[in-house]
């Protein structure tokens, strides 16, 4: 799938020499990534090529003669489409031609020399691990280093992800973006310039395996369950998933009680015991969930307010209407058909001042409307979606090898429920207008980037 790639920032500068460039501000999932030239790129481009050919999409030509304004909008926009189109190809992306080039580029944009450092990563119960990394490590590499430093089971690595988070005040969380495995860690996180900016370690997945630790208790074997740093990680997701959720949870067949008793002792109820309490903990409103922060839309009316979670193949919103009433709303994935991430404000930071609306059309009642959220997590939402689709695909995709197997016959086929044109509809389009270059990025208002296409 294409990742959130953008160009919405470039200024010009001065060569040593006398002549000019243009540096583009590169931002991924909504956040300063890094700064490149076109030179940069363009020779990239060329690697791309002797290593996979003709898969690489083809590059913006050069320009022989002065830019004026509108070419200088057009090739900002081709790179934008250039680098989500390059991102598609995950043997791309997991080559060391493209990790490395991003690699220098990060580290050269926020001037950080490969050197030994310690990185402190949070776990979801408020525990941190501090461990002794490279500046110039991936979080990949990040993770599998957190992996055997408590243990964890490499057949339950996949299931976790490292995140940027923001630690707000009042001692709230926001789950800001998922770090890209080929992103450095360190430098992401001092590249922010907030303080109440961390990495922590999450279940990466939002839908397939949304509930990560029931999953555990039913898919994995007594031994890996069993195991010390896995049993540490999983019950570091109870405590964290639960705590967030315990205002508003939901219980099905488990007493409120064995939950606070659970969060206090951060253990099982002495009647079950984990792989029990895993099963029947999936029974809660929301866990399991990614949780966003309240934020403003426009449905069923302009005006409300609504509390968000993303997981299990829907949107569910808790939603206060300008009456003051409470409306809950439960949006099915497969009945969205297109989103699009929009700018709205200036930036004035690298990412925590923007300001964001993600808007999706939806199939509500056999009527297309477009449902609006205004959070600066847009980007993290959209993430979510394609995360979700992309689950969905894989495990349509499975089913359908298996009862062809079953059912040679194409008329007993089973047939996929989710159709590829849901998709083809996440990406970026190229935007119409795009800012001039600026030598600041400050007070700069972007333009609409939308998701299509993939």
């Amino acid at each position: 799938m294409k990742m959130h790639f953008s160009i919405p920032l470039s200024e010009e500068l001065l060569e040593k020499f006398g002549g000019r460039f243009v540096l583009y501000s590169v931002y991924l999932e909504g956040f300063l990534f890094c700064k490149v030239r076109y030179s940069q790129l363009h020779r990239w481009n060329e690697q791309l090529r002797r290593v996979f050919g003709r898969g690489v999409p083809s590059f913006p030509p050069k320009f022989y003669l002065a830019m004026t304004k509108s070419m200088a909008d057009e090739r900002r926009a081709q790179l934008e489409q250039y680098l989500q189109n390059v991102s598609i190809d995950s043997s791309i992306t997991n080559s060391d031609v493209f990790i490395s080039f991003f690699r220098k580029l990060q580290q050269d944009t926020f001037k950080i020399q490969t050197q030994q450092a310690f990185l402190d990563i949070y776990l979801a119960d408020g525990r941190y691990l501090r461990i002794d990394i490279q500046t110039s490590d991936t979080a990949e590499r990040v993770l599998e280093v957190v992996s055997y430093k408590i243990e964890l089971s490499r057949e339950l690595l996949g299931y976790f992800s490292l995140f940027l988070i923001q630690d707000h005040n009042d001692g709230k969380l926001s789950v800001l973006k998922k770090l890209a495995e080929f992103e450095l860690p360190y430098v992401s996180l001092r590249s922010m310039k907030e303080s109440s900016c961390k990495i922590g370690i999450r279940k990466g997945c939002t839908n397939a395996v949304p509930r990560a630790a029931s999953h555990f208790a039913s898919t994995c074997s007594p031994s890996l369950i069993s195991d010390m740093g896995n049993m540490e990680l999983i019950e570091c997701c109870l405590v964290g998933e639960l705590k967030a959720i315990v205002p508003i949870m939901r219980l099905v067949p488990l007493p409120s009680s064995y939950i606070v008793s659970y969060i206090t002792h951060c253990s099982p109820p002495v009647s079950l015991s984990l792989a029990q309490f895993l099963e029947v903990v999936q029974e809660v409103q929301h866990y399991g969930y990614i949780q966003l922060d309240p934020c403003s839309c426009d449905y069923p009316e302009v005006g409300c307010t609504a509390a968000i979670h993303v997981g299990n193949n829907e949107i569910s919103c808790c939603i206060k209407l300008p009456s003051n009433q409470i409306k809950e709303v439960s949006f099915k994935i497969n009945r969205v058909r297109c989103w699009q991430v929009t700018f709205l404000g200036s930036v004035t930071g690298q990412g925590l001042d923007q300001f964001l609306e993600l808007r999706f059309e939806y199939n509500d009642s056999d009527t297309w409307k477009w449902i609006v959220f205004n959070t600066k997590q847009a980007f993290l939402l959209s993430s979510c979606l394609k995360k979700i689709i992309s689950e969905q695909l894989m495990t349509t995709t499975k089913s359908d090898q298996e009862m062809q197997i079953e059912l040679p016959e194409p008329d007993k086929a089973k047939k996929a429920s989710i159709h590829p044109s849901q998709i083809f509809h996440s990406g970026f389009k190229p935007r119409k207008k795009i800012p001039t270059s600026r030598s600041s990025e400050d007070d700069c208002v972007f333009e609409k980037i939308s998701e299509e296409d993939l």
